[in-house]
């Protein structure tokens, strides 16, 4: 393939093996570097997927806690099952 170079593959595999759950030891390990600068790089990009799926939860999470305010309940309901209920 033009255009396609053995580092391209290189920063594939390690970046996919970061968000696999690669330890800092596991990534350098792989990249034959002695520093942890190189391997941080692999990490760092999964960091921001982490935050980005934490976001969304805590808005999914967000939206089913005022759907679950806004729903009337009686007195001796204790909530249905699969829905969010506000603890206390």
């Amino acid at each position: 393939m033009q255009g396609l170079h053995f580092h391209d593959l290189r920063h594939t595999g390690n970046t996919l093996a970061a968000q696999s759950g690669a330890s800092l030891a596991d990534l350098k390990a792989r990249m034959g570097h002695a520093s942890d600068r190189a391997a941080l790089i692999y990490q760092h990009a999964t960091r921001d997927a982490d935050r980005k799926i934490t976001e969304a939860l805590s808005a999914r999470v967000k939206a089913e806690q005022k759907k679950v305010k806004k729903t009337p309940r009686k007195k001796d309901d204790d909530g249905s099952a699969g829905v969010l209920v506000p603890a206390g």
